[in-house]
């Protein structure tokens, strides 16, 4: 189990971590959101022993993880960190990159161990090009296999997938996570995408004003969203009477008190996004099909 417990840490007297605390059960997902500059990836850089706490511990098990004032090299075998800079070996082949500080001692097993990971991040067929001629997305993919090639107890990633395709995107996030599952890794990924927080997330903490300020499923947090800033991280909401209402949940209908305008229509594939106004405010409502402009409807909160 990762504790964090009662952590503050700044950048030269300026707070970005107050009073933070929360656990993570081994095997368990965690995803950390927040707007930019919430101190997401500042967090995990934490986490990883990166930096030294203004105040508060941190253990995974029984060990303290404690930053360099303490450990002449930052980091623990237990623990591996993917970062948005991925620190890899350009003049070396994608395979060489995950199998670099696998053991030779037993060559077969290694093999299989890169094949493995080749197959989890989806580069099989790139398995003896050169990292230097890879794009962003695929970079980003031989640092994900090389972070899980030494099987950590515990792994860390800031936005993993944001420079992959959006086409790779959804089959990559279901088989890292899969695996992820299937060998009891712990992940923590600090996100803006709640792509990568649906379905996979047992928990998430939101980040605002350097401290948590809820800890809770996706699923508690998508249906009570306490605040505004929750609402946005799952998609087009309203603020109505002072309740939080998704898109989705706006209906157009023949008769009621919320007449609203039309300003305009937006296509989403299976679905319009309606912009409109209600009482001077503008509010967005999904609807099958567009709507005209300056059309006046009834809305119905579902």
């Amino acid at each position: 189990m990762l504790q964090v417990n009662h952590i503050t840490f700044s950048y030269k007297k300026t707070p970005v971590l107050k009073d933070v605390s929360f656990e993570v059960k081994s095997g368990e997902n965690l995803a950390v959101i927040g707007e930019s500059g919430s101190g997401k990836s500042t967090l995990l850089k934490v986490l990883y022993g990166e930096y030294d706490l203004d105040q508060g511990h941190i253990f995974w098990k029984n060990q303290e993880v404690l930053g360099p004032k303490y450990n002449l090299v930052v980091g623990y075998d237990f623990m591996k960190s993917v970062a948005q800079e991925f620190d890899l070996m350009p003049f070396i082949s994608v395979s060489e990159n995950i199998g670099k500080f696998l053991s030779n001692f037993y060559p077969e097993k290694k093999q299989q161990r890169i094949a493995e990971l080749l197959e989890v991040v989806e580069l099989t067929e790139f398995a003896h090009t050169k990292v230097k001629i890879l794009s962003g997305g695929q970079k980003q993919r031989v640092a994900l296999a090389r972070a899980l090639a030494k099987e950590p107890e515990i792994i860390l990633l800031d936005e993993p997938f944001s420079h992959i395709d959006n086409f790779k995107k959804q089959s990559l996030r279901r088989s890292v996570f899969k695996y992820l599952k299937d060998k009891n890794i712990t992940c923590i990924v600090a996100t803006h995408d709640k792509e990568d927080v649906l379905g996979f997330a047992d928990n998430m903490i939101i980040l605002n004003n350097q401290k948590v300020i809820v800890n809770d499923s996706p699923e508690a947090l998508y249906n009570y969203p306490i605040c505004p800033l929750i609402a946005s991280f799952f998609g087009e909401f309203n603020v109505i009477d002072n309740q939080i209402v998704y898109a989705h949940q706006l209906k157009v209908i023949a008769k009621s008190s919320l007449k609203a305008i039309v300003l305009h229509s937006y296509f989403k594939g299976n679905y319009y996004l309606i912009e409109a106004t209600l009482n001077k405010e503008k509010v967005f409502f999904e609807h099958d099909f567009a709507l005209n402009k300056n059309e006046s409807i009834c809305l119905k909160i579902n």
